[in-house]
């Protein structure tokens, strides 16, 4: 089972890039999305100890956690102490059950998987990447965000050209849809070709 790493800066389209993945037939584990739902369930409790007064009626809010740990390398480690192991745990589980269905390939879209020393746990690094214009433009647009927010998420992150250098594969998600879909078929392709 080839274990594809999906990666890439915020605003980059890794979440549109996952579902295209998807709709070939290849299943996906969200770290984000399993942080979302940690953070209204198993994690929430943990989260309230570390950082008192950031749940709101048993999950963790995260406009009110957002000033305990941006900037503030201390505390996000210690977010991150709590949450990493616990996406770990979540992933594992995803990873068992896919092969106890004979997957040939499955996607871990990991938004920090050099950032968190992550490339042990894949066969294939796939970037996800769009010129910085568009990166911001999207980005900005989100609901609540803030240029503050975005570059102090953005410092937390390594640059996109480093990522990149790195991957396996690039994808250019700044162009539009039908491209970005054509890219993750021809992916897809080379890996059963190397399979």
């Amino acid at each position: 089972m080839i274990r594809i790493g999906l990666t890439g800066s915020i605003g980059m389209g890794k979440s549109t890039t996952a579902r295209m993945f998807a709709d070939l037939g290849v299943p996906g584990h969200d770290a984000d999305a399993t942080v979302h739902k940690l953070y209204s369930g198993r994690a929430a409790p943990l989260i309230e100890q570390a950082f008192p007064g950031t749940t709101v009626n048993g999950a963790v809010d995260r406009t009110l956690l957002s000033p305990h740990v941006l900037g503030k390398p201390d505390a996000m480690k210690r977010l991150e102490s709590i949450v990493h192991p616990l996406v770990r745990e979540e992933e594992t589980a995803f990873l068992q059950k896919a092969a106890s269905e004979r997957r040939r390939a499955v996607l871990l879209d990991i938004p920090l998987l050099f950032e968190t020393a992550g490339e042990g746990r894949v066969d294939v690094i796939v970037v996800v990447s769009a010129p910085a214009d568009v990166q911001r433009a999207r980005v900005m647009a989100r609901p609540g965000m803030t240029a503050d927010r975005f570059e102090a998420i953005l410092g937390r992150q390594m640059a996109d050209e480093e990522k990149r250098k790195r991957a396996h594969f690039v994808i250019d998600t700044g162009r539009n849809l039908e491209m970005t879909q054509r890219s993750v078929a021809s992916l897809m392709r080379s890996l059963a070709a190397m399979n």
